[in-house]
């Protein structure tokens, strides 16, 4: 994938990303707009339902004193009859003739004022009573000289009772002016209005804390609860006690503190289901990207990977071609010390070919651990003097010197020796191999605790900051300009690695780039 494809597909993945979050946010948020107008109408009708229960239970109070009052009076009140209705049907199989009637009576009482807090004597109140009568005629009877009987009905039935309406519509009428003379505190009291409000939010499913209070004329009254405070987010308003015009000087408020709390804990396990899933999305995303680059990283590192082994390769098969071609020829063939040495390249030649062969098997076995790794009993300043043996040929070339300074006291350790070994010549050739000038390497030993710390030091290159996380990592070589400016191919540390850790060690890495780089060894003793 090229870098702008790459490019391309992070920033859809990161506007997909953007617009994922942004829609949950605005659904989140107009799933708390709707639970907020829901709680709204809610409240509306708790507060509505509580005013006017609150005036019916004052009206409803005061009629039944009235009815108490009314009824214990001894006196007959004044009747006169306002209204009287009429309806006539006759039977035509049984010739009886059917009358009903129904009159309303309105009785007037003088009840005392006081019961009214009024300084009068005495007021006038009207009931009103309903009287039903049902009469029953078989016939009408006519004497010979042409005048009427007297009809008496055959069957009569009467009945009685209050006009409720009537008397409630007038009562009702005349109390509120009565009413509204009283105070506040007299209509209604904290236990009564704090009932109605808990049972009429507990019917609409309001589970949480409120305040209220009354006001006149936009001032507090003694009615309320202790914790009432107007907040206008917070708190619901109605009209309460309403006169015969339809004015009211109350107002009932109702608050809810923690609003914001009840109905974010509707929506809560939304929310958290859609941070979660989100969250989800992230990680997927952040790994998705992580794994792209790396992967990206690791093609790039493959390719230097190849073009280094193509290098290392190439020249020791020109080398063999250029001896065989040479062997051939007439003039050589027959001089047996030409012919023996071109043959001695080319089996050195094949000896390095066939080391870097080992070395790809090598890391590639270790990986999946197929490498079998007997380890013994060492003193593990033999195999360091033996690695030095290894590279010492190298360094003379070089003109350069190593100085070994081995003070640890404590030497034995459980290892392998021939991949020690190994470990030990792979720092010591990169130690030369990676100092341009003359190679000066130190390479000295120290006990501390239950450990051998081995150092190996050089005045190379030295190793960048950023680069000293990564040269454990396979194929990894820290480029320098031109990667061919030194052979390798990047498997040399990573199998370093990998048998330190086998024999549960730790390899280190104390470097500053133009002032080399110092490679140390910790490794467990065994007694």
């Amino acid at each position: 994938m090229n870098k702008t494809l790459f490019r391309f597909v992070v920033f859809l993945m990161t506007i997909s990303l953007l617009g994922i979050i942004v829609v949950q946010g605005y659904l989140i948020n107009a799933s708390f707009k709707n639970k907020d107008e829901q709680f709204k109408y809610q409240v509306k009708q708790v507060v509505g339902n509580v005013a006017k229960k609150i005036q019916e239970q004052e009206t409803y109070a005061f009629l039944s004193r009235f009815n108490q009052l009314k009824d214990s009076i001894g006196e007959i009140p004044q009747r006169s009859e306002l209204l009287k209705f009429f309806y006539v049907e006759k039977n035509s199989i049984t010739n009886e003739t059917i009358i009903y009637s129904n009159s309303i009576i309105d009785e007037d009482y003088s009840v005392s004022a006081s019961f009214f807090d009024k300084n009068n004597d005495s007021t006038k109140l009207k009931n009103f009573v309903s009287k039903r009568v049902t009469e029953v005629y078989n016939e009408n009877r006519m004497d010979n000289t042409g005048l009427q009987h007297e009809v008496v009905p055959s069957e009569k039935i009467e009945k009685s009772g209050r006009v409720d309406f009537l008397e409630k519509s007038q009562y009702e009428f005349y109390f509120k002016d009565i009413a509204a003379t009283r105070s506040i505190t007299q209509r209604v009291s904290n236990k009564q209005l704090h009932d109605l409000l808990a049972t009429e939010l507990s019917g609409y499913g309001i589970k949480t804390p409120f305040e209220f209070g009354i006001y006149s004329n936009g001032l507090a009254t003694k009615v309320k609860s202790e914790k009432f405070k107007y907040d206008k987010k917070f708190t619901y308003d109605i009209p309460i006690f309403t006169d015969n015009d339809g004015i009211s000087k109350y107002q009932l408020l109702v608050s809810f503190p923690q609003k914001k709390l009840f109905l974010v804990s509707d929506l809560i396990g939304i929310a958290l289901l859609a941070f979660l899933f989100t969250a989800i999305i992230i990680v997927a995303y952040y790994s998705a990207l992580n794994q792209l680059n790396k992967q990206r990283h690791i093609s790039q590192i493959k390719t230097d990977f190849i073009n280094n082994m193509t290098h290392e390769f190439k020249t020791p098969i020109a080398t063999i071609n250029l001896a065989l071609d040479a062997i051939k020829n007439p003039k050589i063939i027959d001089d047996k010390e030409k012919v023996f040495r071109y043959l001695q390249m080319i089996k050195e030649e094949n000896k390095r070919m066939h080391a870097q062969v080992e070395n790809v098997l090598r890391i590639s076995k270790l990986e999946k651990r197929e490498l079998d790794i007997k380890k013994e009993s060492y003193n593990m300043h033999d195999i360091v003097e033996e690695a030095v043996e290894h590279v010492s040929l190298i360094i003379e070339d070089r003109e350069g010197t190593i100085n070994v300074n081995l003070k640890a006291t404590k030497t034995t350790v459980l290892l392998n020796d021939v991949h020690f070994t190994n470990v030990l010549v792979n720092i010591l050739e990169n130690a030369v191999k990676y100092s341009p000038e003359k190679p000066k390497i130190e390479v000295t030993s120290e006990n501390i605790k239950n450990f051998i710390i081995i150092k190996i030091k050089d005045q190379g290159l030295g190793i960048s900051k950023v680069s000293q996380k990564k040269i454990f990592d396979k194929f990894y070589r820290e480029h320098t300009g031109d990667i061919h400016n030194v052979k390798g191919h990047g498997l040399g540390l990573a199998y370093v690695k990998r048998i330190v850790d086998d024999h549960h060690g730790e390899v280190m890495v104390e470097s500053e780039k133009g002032k080399g780089s110092t490679f140390i060894i910790k490794l467990p003793l065994i007694y």
